[in-house]
């Protein structure tokens, strides 16, 4: 489902990326691991188009993605790739439902049945008491799950994830992981996750172990 091919990156004189060659099956929880520095976040951010190689080719579900005009490329986007980052991004001013609606708004989904979707979807992750809460009245755990919610609405192919749970307590943290599972069970997704949580990773289907801009072990 995504291909990476000799993928190469570097940040001035700093090479980051020197070869990435990588292939990512569909319905799979796949970690990134290695030590800070590594390459992790860059990696994760080109495979989910948010930022451009140097070198190499991007391809997700047959389509090149270095292909495509921004345009294109921002409609590609919202319609197949979420995203969850360790700070969960939720805009104070809305509502948890009205964060979760967003993206589908902006993919033309009329609003009503945007806030049908998002209340379902809220609902699945055990947040329907939550709905009409802003993000200063969510606790952490529940303002991840939200931004869960958020990157699933449009039934992307894959949720890309960094360090997802890297703000959250053990038991949000444990919760936050099985989660995962269950979305991948229930909805098929693939989740791509950089993570430094050993234990998680090794419940993975797949560790991508990565040292100094190079796959290690995959």
């Amino acid at each position: 489902m995504i291909v990476l091919e000799n993928i190469k990156k570097s940040f001035g004189s700093l090479p980051v990326l020197r070869g990435i060659n990588l292939e990512i099956g569909g319905s799979q929880i796949v970690s990134i691991v290695g030590a800070s520095g590594a390459g992790k976040t860059t990696l994760l951010q080109i495979a989910g188009t948010l930022l451009q190689p140097d070198e190499g080719r991007v391809v997700i579900n047959d389509t090149d993605v270095n292909t495509l005009n921004p345009k294109q490329l921002a409609d590609f986007r919202n319609k197949n790739i979420g995203f969850v980052f360790q700070f969960h991004h939720l805009l104070p001013e809305f509502t948890a439902v009205e964060n979760v609606c967003i993206p589908a708004m902006i993919g033309g989904m009329n609003k009503s049945d945007a806030e049908k979707r998002a209340t379902e979807l809220l609902g699945f992750l055990n947040l329907s008491h939550r709905l009409t809460h802003k993000p200063t009245e969510l606790s952490g755990g529940e303002q991840q799950r939200v931004a869960i919610a958020r990157a699933l609405i449009n039934s992307p192919s894959v949720i890309f994830a960094d360090e997802p749970s890297g703000n959250l307590d053990s038991k949000n943290r444990d919760e936050l992981h099985s989660l995962f599972f269950n979305l991948r069970d229930t909805f098929k997704h693939t989740f791509v996750i950089v993570t430094h949580d050993e234990h998680f990773a090794d419940m993975s289907d797949r560790i991508i172990r990565i040292q100094d801009g190079m796959i290690i072990n995959n």
